[in-house]
This record gives C-alpha cells, sequence and structure tokens, in this order.
C-alpha cells in the first residue's frame, strides 16, 4: 500500500506508516493539478489544508483513507468519499489542547482590555479605570460544541471557577463534573461570554449572526476559535457598535487570504480590527509547536489501527 502525502507534516508520522507497512511520497510543495494527475497511483492520501478533496480532485483514483491532518474536515466532501467507499480519518485529538489554551488566552485577554490598554500605552496614556477588568470566576461562559474542543475548554473554565453552560446539537446525555449540559435558550439567557467549538457542516454556515446574538438576554463577549463561516462576519461592526457585543476575539475568517480580499472584504476587516475590544489571531489556536507533533501521532495510529483492522 502507498500514500501520497501533499502537506507538511511531523516527521513522526513516517514510523507510524513504516509500521504499518505503507510506503509513501511525502510532496509538501505539490500543487493541486499535478495532486490529481498523480493520485491513481496511491491507496492512501495525507492532507492538511492545502486541497479541497472533491469528485474532481479524487478523479479515477482508487483511495482506500483520507487522513486529515487536524480537526475540521470541511475541506473534504464527505459525501463523495462515502460513495466511494473511503474512510476518513481525522485528528481533533492532537490540537484540542492548544485550542483550548488559545481560547482561554483570547477570554482573559478581551475581559481584561489587553489590546485597548496597550494601543493606549503606545499614546503615553496612563488609563487606569477604563481598563478595569472583570474576573472570569464570576462570569457565565457560554459553550457551544462539545466535542474535543470544547470539552479541553470546558475542562479550563471549570478550573477558572466560573459557571460553565454547554449546548450541542448532537443528543447529547452527559457532560463532565462542573459543566450543566442546557437548551440553547437556557444558554442565551444566562451566559456573559460565548465560545464556539463546533464544525463547518450544513446548517452551521452564517448560523451565529445578528439576530441569534441579539437573542442573548446579556450583552456578551463572542470567541470564535471554530470556522469563520460559522458566524456571520458583516452583522458584528453594529453589535460592537450597540454593544451587544462587549467585545469579539476571532481566531478564523470567511475568506483567510487577504492577498484575494474584495473591496467590502477588506472594508470590514480593516474596520473590526479598528475597534479596540477586538482582538484577532491568524487560525493559530490549533497550531503550536506541540500540536504539530501531537497531530502526526493521533493520525499515525488512527492509519496504524484501520490497517490492522482491514
Amino acid at each position: 500500500m502507498k500514500f501520497l502525502i501533499v502537506d507538511d507534516l511531523h516527521p513522526c508520522i513516517f514510523e507510524y506508516l513504516k509500521e504499518a507497512g505503507i510506503e509513501w511520497d511525502y510532496k509538501p510543495e505539490i500543487g493541486k493539478a499535478e495532486v490529481r494527475n498523480i493520485l491513481p497511483a496511491y491507496e492512501g492520501l495525507i492532507v492538511r489544508s492545502k486541497v479541497f478533496v472533491d469528485d474532481e480532485l479524487l478523479g479515477s483514483s482508487k483511495l482506500k483513507v483520507i487522513a486529515r491532518a487536524g480537526a475540521g474536515v470541511d475541506n473534504i466532501d464527505e459525501e463523495a468519499l462515502v460513495k466511494r467507499g473511503i474512510t476518513l480519518i481525522n485528528a481533533p485529538e492532537g490540537n484540542c489542547d492548544a485550542v483550548a489554551e488559545h481560547t482561554i488566552g483570547m477570554i482573559l485577554s478581551l475581559l481584561n482590555n489587553f489590546r485597548k490598554s496597550k494601543q493606549e500605552l503606545l499614546k503615553h496614556q496612563w488609563v487606569r479605570e477604563g481598563n478595569r477588568g472583570y474576573e472570569l470566576s464570576s462570569l457565565t461562559a457560554g459553550v457551544i460544541g462539545y466535542g474535543f474542543m470544547g470539552k479541553a475548554v470546558c475542562k479550563r473554565l471549570v478550573a477558572f471557577g466560573c459557571k460553565v453552560l454547554v449546548h450541542d446539537k448532537q443528543n447529547l446525555t452527559a457532560v463532565h463534573q462542573g459543566v450543566e449540559l442546557v437548551s440553547l435558550e437556557k444558554l442565551k439567557k444566562e451566559s456573559d461570554l460565548l465560545t464556539l467549538h463546533i464544525p463547518l457542516v450544513a446548517g452551521n454556515a452564517h448560523w451565529v449572526d445578528r439576530s441569534f446574538i441579539e437573542g442573548f438576554s446579556k450583552n456578551i463577549w463572542l470567541i470564535n476559535t471554530s470556522r469563520g463561516k460559522v458566524v456571520e462576519g458583516k452583522d458584528l461592526p453594529a453589535l460592537l457598535d450597540n454593544g451587544k457585543l462587549r467585545g469579539a476575539a476571532l481566531d478564523v475568517w470567511e475568506n483567510e487570504s487577504p492577498d484575494s480580499f474584495s473591496n467590502g472584504e477588506k472594508h470590514l476587516f480593516d474596520k473590526l480590527l479598528s475597534y479596540p475590544q477586538v482582538i484577532m489571531t491568524p487560525h493559530v489556536a490549533g497550531w503550536t509547536f506541540e500540536s504539530y507533533q501531537k497531530i502526526s501521532e493521533v493520525m499515525g495510529r488512527k492509519i496504524l489501527h484501520w490497517v490492522n483492522k482491514s
């Protein structure tokens, strides 16, 4: 069996492939067109986010398995894989700690006006009262999504001593100690902040829009480290202007290639960056030095299990 690897991965993946008896070609610099042309020579494909895997890319290939180095699989047409009988493997366990720590960092930054303080200090303005913060332990955190990421975030929120409410579209029956599983209505009624940990699947695109946020009883802080298209970005300025959003921390965005921004996208992006109560990072929440290795380890173990089971 032979695999094609089209994105940069930690070298530890090769030990797992070797143990599984798999040969591989490592081509992290390959382009999409070349991937399609050479794919028929392989039984397995390992990707990160370089290509969108759909029927067009798969072409006449005879793949048996595709491994996505990471959590989200929104760059993979799962229906196309089901139709072709291709197994899909991903590795959300590998970067859930990284995402959770980044999320907590963003929350603390919002609650304590880190960005606003820095902007004022750069102007030699020493503003104490205007930057008085809030203690996380005094607040109610609303978490939507209780997969690997959501669980890791909840674990840390509980450690801070705040009330943690969780809502998940799946029919969950149990959550960890210190976490309360609630309806969306209760989460909206009681939460002081909202952090999103849901995949980009049918029904979730632009789900969190102006109407959704205005349905919260309190003015809230919003944190999104899931996928950019889960949030309706164009609605955020009005919500920030009227105070319904007390602040926003965004690690993801709808279009994450600034070089390809339309005039409207650039205007919105620049507008959001102008708010002192908005923090943005370039989709790095799950991308730490440690997660780089852990993702490959998790994926390697799953590939080895798949081979042994086949």
